[in-house]
């Protein structure tokens, strides 16, 4: 099967995950105990920022786009899904940098925790990360992008009504219950990193 664009999107938010852990292992070897920290604190900023982005994206889905869609009839809706999604397919930028950009900041910054021996502060972020990263990055690969790949295959114009319905059925219910699940993950997540701050 062939990848769509946004699976090539995911692909280099993979690779560019791995080199950030090897970037940022090779700078804390390097750097002394102060300057460590002074990295991590930037790096536990950033990613504060990005992820608080990334909060209010899926969150706006929760509560504001999805119960929209869910107004319109089933050939509405996935015209409506199908362009909003094709927008983010395109490579949006801003979109772009702030979804991967809050992975690798993530990483970088649990890296900067793991090796830099951060302590209390640093073992914290180590967790969050690990939550943002399978709860929110990890539904989202799962879970999302699947749906997704499967509602841009729909050809509406082709569809009857019952075929319609049901495709809809098994998109809507599925999608919008996860996509409740990583937003509220998300939200612990951006708290939590709001709170690590306060530590260091």
């Amino acid at each position: 099967m062939a990848k769509t664009k946004l699976d090539w999107v995911c692909a280099a938010g993979r690779s560019s995950a791995a080199v950030s852990f090897l970037i940022a292992s090779w700078f804390v070897l390097r750097f002394e105990s102060g300057r460590i920290m002074i990295f991590f604190a930037v790096g536990l900023l950033v990613s504060t920022i990005l992820c608080a982005l990334v909060t209010g994206f899926v969150f706006t889905y929760a509560v504001i786009v999805m119960p929209g869609l869910s107004r319109l009839s089933d050939r509405e809706f996935v015209r409506a899904f199908q362009a909003t999604d094709q927008i983010i397919q395109n490579k949006q930028p801003v979109f772009l940098a702030v979804w991967v950009g809050s992975i690798l900041s993530v990483v970088v910054t649990m890296v900067t925790a793991l090796v830099g021996s951060i302590g209390s502060a640093g073992w914290a972020v180590i967790v969050i990360g690990a939550v943002y990263l399978l709860g929110v990055q990890g539904i989202t690969v799962s879970v999302h992008l699947p749906l997704n790949n499967q509602l841009q295959s729909v050809t509406v114009e082709e569809m009857d009504s019952e075929s319609l319905y049901e495709q809809r059925r098994v998109f809507e219910a599925r999608w919008t219950y996860f996509n409740k699940i990583r937003a509220v993950i998300s939200c612990v997540v951006t708290v939590s990193l709001m709170g690590v701050s306060g530590m260091i």
